[in-house]
């Protein structure tokens, strides 16, 4: 009888896992999610609603949504005996239903004030039985890898060995462009780490047309004399020729290959800046348009806000990298290799990236290398001596990691980012600053570098039976609020388009869909109910009898 294992990515932004035969090592099918099924955007939204709503609440929520991939493999669960899971310490904590306070507190005087323990967070092989809820054979392995401190974990590990960077001696940067932006930095045989909260713009969310990186993604735009030329994914997540448009008023000029556009990914948001400055269309912080917004087509279009948003997620990458740089006595023109990981950093365009200021700017080879989190975790079922390797790696990395919250470096230059990207400080006005601080000059671009793909698509082998995307990945609840006159104004307020309310016989019936929310740190529909009686907790605090099926 074959053994079958999984092989799973529990992302910020959303969850991607692989079924593997583990006789032939092959690849049977991959499932990805479009949203994490927790409310809000950021490891921040989802450890305060973990804090507010109960860590019980938060960890069923994603045990359920692990549940429903593990249902849309396709597979004969029976036969499951492994389970290797992936990503940043929060992430991991929640799946597991451990203390996470230690994660959102760094004061130790606080911590011992709340009397909590933190726990060690090695590496461990543990029985699905000890996951409640897991829809799994009660003696199949759940393999944990360990965390190198409190926001550097598995998902940096990964990185790391899947880049092969350390085989090398040389200067080099890796970044993982994601909501959380894990960077290493290798220099003279020392690894320096660091993680900043680039935001969810990098993965094409709290942008206003934005998605994750999913067929009919825009994912890049190329100029063709004054319009752009949209890339669109496709339905194999191949990026393909879409249609050529004028930005400024969204005028489709030809279809292109027919693949229709739906919405712009990270990448191709980074993309929109950068041609929009270059032709003109941007002068930061405005956009030059009629209405202030650019258009891809007629319903898909770029805001101010989104400039904003997007402005903030780059200037706090190169931050860390100009950080790191500084701990480690180097300037960013020393790096001379850059390896690209997740999504963003496989179907962005590295040398917009890098006239952006999100790639060191005279490096001479970029790696793309794709979703290292999953092909850890894909290595993790088929060699369980790799957790001993990321183990060991771990314990080597706490020796040169940097808090960027705590860095004097990093603050002074993110607010440098944030003066140029959101008040228009010239680029000249920047490099004068740094000077003034002492640090290394930012030299523009050098010569155009190598670019190596190492992956066709972030996740380059989909198995034989394809990918299968899950839109709809969080819990829709329906609850009756006493006192509630169905006046939509939560509705309205509702800035993901969370909340829908059905007007019945004597009461109104509000149902929330939990992924869509943007979490507790929001309730813009509490604060505009003129009778005081949304609860946005009642949603999670729910019966049978209230949940309106999980995947309705």
């Amino acid at each position: 009888m074959s053994r079958l294992a999984i092989a799973m990515d529990i992302g910020t932004s959303g969850l991607r896992a692989q079924a593997l035969d583990l006789s032939s090592r092959d690849i049977i099918s991959t499932v990805i999610t479009t949203r994490h099924p927790l409310p809000g955007a950021n490891v921040i939204d989802h450890i305060h609603f973990a804090l507010e709503i109960g860590l019980e609440t938060a960890n069923r929520i994603i045990i359920q949504a692990v549940n429903r991939i593990i249902l849309e493999l396709h597979i004969n669960t029976e036969k499951v005996v492994r389970l290797a899971v992936c990503g940043n310490p929060i992430q991991l904590s929640l799946f597991q239903g451990i203390e996470i306070r230690d994660l959102a507190f760094a004061g130790k005087r606080k911590l011992e004030s709340l009397g909590v323990v933190s726990p060690e967070r090695e590496a461990v092989i543990t029985a699905t039985r000890n996951i409640p809820g897991l829809n799994l054979p009660a003696g199949c392995d759940v393999i944990i890898p360990p965390s190198v401190c409190h926001e550097i974990g598995a998902d940096s590990l990964a990185m790391i060995i899947q880049t092969g960077m350390l085989e090398k001696d040389e200067t080099s940067l890796a970044t993982d462009y994601g909501t959380n932006a894990e960077m290493a930095l290798l220099h003279q045989g020392r690894v320096f780490t660091g993680s900043t909260a680039a935001g969810p713009a990098l993965e094409g969310q709290q942008i206003s047309c934005g998605m994750l990186a999913v067929p009919g993604a825009v994912s890049d735009l190329n100029s063709d004399i004054s319009c752009q030329r949209l890339i669109v994914l496709d339905s194999e997540m191949i990026p393909a020729e879409g249609p050529l448009v004028d930005m400024s008023d969204g005028s489709v000029i030809d279809a292109g290959s027919g693949v229709r556009p739906i919405g712009i990914t990270g990448t191709g948001t980074l993309a929109i800046v950068l041609q929009a400055m270059e032709s003109g269309l941007i002068l930061l912080p405005c956009i030059r348009t009629m209405d202030s917004r650019l258009h891809l087509t007629g319903d898909i279009f770029f805001t101010e806000d989104d400039l904003m948003n997007a402005g903030k997620a780059i200037g706090s990458v190169r931050a860390g990298h100009i950080t790191l740089c500084r701990e480690a006595g180097i300037g960013l023109d020393d790096i001379r290799t850059a390896y690209m990981s997740g999504a963003s950093g496989t179907y962005v365009d590295p040398v917009k990236a890098q006239k952006l200021g999100m790639v060191p700017p005279r490096v001479k080879t970029v790696f793309q290398v794709g979703n290292t989190s999953l092909s850890m975790a894909r290595d993790l079922v088929f060699d369980l001596s790799k957790l001993d390797l990321m183990s060991s790696l771990a314990d080597k990395l706490r020796e040169h990691h940097c808090l960027f919250a705590a860095s004097d470096t990093f603050k002074k230059v993110f607010i440098l980012e944030l003066s140029y990207w959101t008040e228009g400080m010239p680029i000249s006005m920047y490099r004068k600053f740094l000077k003034k601080y002492g640090f290394p000059d930012l030299p523009p671009p050098g010569a155009t570098p190598e670019i190596v793909h190492t992956v066709k698509r972030d996740i380059d082998d989909l198995g034989r039976m394809g990918l299968t995307i899950i839109p709809d990945i969080g819990g829709k609840v329906r609850a009756t609020m006493e006192g509630c006159t169905a006046c939509m104004n939560c509705v309205e307020e509702c800035p993901e388009n969370a909340i829908t309310i059905i007007q019945e016989a004597d009461s109104a019936a509000v149902t929330l869909d939990q992924s869509l929310c943007s979490g507790v740190a929001c309730r813009r529909c509490e604060r505009v109910c003129p009778h005081k009686c949304f609860d946005l907790s009642r949603f999670f605090c729910i019966t049978s009898e209230e949940l309106a099926t999980p995947w309705e």
